[in-house]
């Protein structure tokens, strides 16, 4: 598989077109077909891994390093970030907290929710379906 293949294939697995990826990495329309015959610059690479959330050894090998881990989901810090969305001035009560971490735990835990975690993220649940800071 060619960088330009791998590049195309990780964006549609994030939900983005190559035009997408261009525009959020600050390069030019059509400017990343012109890999197909020649090598990017580094700097452009790399602004194109971060966009994907990729290293640039994965961008080009298609091999995750040894080192590279991927994040864990913390339902306390999705919790700890909720209480600003609400009209409230202060923390969410412990029924809130209860309710919303049940309601997150489901829905990470589905078929569905998995999905689109590793779609859209580099984060992943543990193997209890649970975010591994429980």
């Amino acid at each position: 598989m060619t960088l330009f293949d791998r590049i195309k294939k990780i964006a549609k697995d994030r939900g983005y077109s190559i035009a997408e990826v261009e525009r959020r990495a600050g390069v030019s329309t059509n400017y990343m077909y012109q890999w197909k015959k020649r090598n990017p610059n580094p700097e452009t690479l790399a602004s194109v891994a971060k966009v994907l959330n990729v290293s640039v050894d994965y961008l080009l090998s298609g091999e995750k390093q040894k080192n590279e881990t991927t994040k864990k989901v913390n339902i306390e810090e999705l919790l700890d970030g909720t209480a600003m969305l609400t009209d409230r001035d202060g923390e969410l009560t412990d029924a809130d907290r209860a309710a919303l971490r049940a309601l997150i735990s489901t829905y990470l835990q589905s078929t569905e929710g998995r999905q689109r975690l590793k779609k859209y993220s580099n984060m992943e649940l543990d193997d209890n379906g649970g975010n591994g800071d429980d």
